[in-house]
């Protein structure tokens, strides 16, 4: 059983949006009992290529709490996503809501101010955060609480929020015929990720997971959510009890095979600072710096 406390007679009211660009799944977290409300993983549009921001994706989710009177409360990013950028600071700005991440940002940002050359003036403690999260922490949104798992493996920042009989698991678990995420990130550890997945696993057998990413495999439609149990049985890497010796060669196998997401440049130097853009130059213009033969 899970060390973690879980009130599985709540049920927050749930509703998903999602970004086919980069297959990733916003939440927006309601109160049943209330108007609060959080969003969990939002993201922010770009054309790499032309490099133009742009708000669509968020818009749409604005649009959904002012029509339906929510109060946002809150922001929650999962993790530091290397799959696209976040849009917590434009969001805040029509909305408010803190924003939030997990304490190990810290590391992340020490990692990666390293590989992008940030020098002394990038700050490394997870101030550009509002609140920093770690392991057991509790919160609420409106009048439900909410337990935090630290769940490191892909990130060393990967946090899994309980809220009632739902968690959101970041990018720790896929759909069970997807498996899990990758773990060689710098920063990333094949071994620490099966012991995350093993606390989420001792979560009650019928606790909803909510996804971060679904990508569809074999053609199938795109999915957000299963459970505790059907993981359990189903995961193509974990189902039927495999090892921990066995999964982490496979993973680290596997990972060696995988090319690098495509929005991973724009995407750290974004969400490590909390979604805002690098300073700008003498030339008053924000860049991304391409780092070479780092990643």
């Amino acid at each position: 059983m899970t060390d973690y406390p879980v009130d599985m007679t709540i049920s927050p009211v749930v509703t998903p949006f999602f970004d086919a660009d980069s297959n990733t799944f916003t939440y927006v977290v309601k109160d049943p009992n209330s108007n609060a409300c959080a969003i969990i993983d939002s993201v922010l549009d770009i054309d790499y290529a032309s490099g133009r921001i742009t708000y669509d994706h968020a818009d749409k989710i604005i649009d959904f709490i002012t029509e339906n009177n929510f109060e946002l409360v809150l922001q929650i990013e999962t993790h530091v996503h290397a799959d696209h950028l976040s849009a917590a600071p434009y969001i805040q700005e029509k909305l408010g809501g803190d924003i939030t991440v997990g304490e190990g940002i810290k590391v992340v940002q020490d990692t990666f101010g390293k590989v992008f050359n940030e020098g002394t003036e990038f700050q490394r403690d997870g101030s550009q955060f509002d609140r920093l999260f770690k392991d057991g922490d509790t919160y609420s949104i409106g009048t439900m609480p909410v337990t935090v798992m630290h769940t490191p493996g892909h990130t060393p920042a990967c946090m899994t929020h309980i809220i009632g009989d739902t968690t959101f698991v970041g990018d720790t678990l896929f759909m069970p015929d997807s498996g899990s995420a990758r773990a060689d990130f710098p920063g990333g550890d094949a071994g620490q990720l099966y012991d995350s997945v093993q606390k989420i696993m001792s979560l009650p057998d019928d606790m909803k997971l909510m996804m971060c990413h679904d990508y569809g495999p074999n053609g199938r439609n795109i999915q957000n959510e299963t459970t505790v149990k059907e993981q359990k049985e189903h995961n193509i890497h974990f189902g039927g009890g495999t090892s921990r010796e066995d999964f982490v060669k496979m993973r680290e196998e596997r990972d060696a095979t995988l090319a690098m997401p495509r929005l991973i440049i724009p995407s750290l130097q974004v969400n490590m600072r909390a979604g805002e853009m690098p300073p700008a130059d003498a030339d008053g213009k924000s860049y991304f710096k391409v780092p070479i033969n780092q990643l």
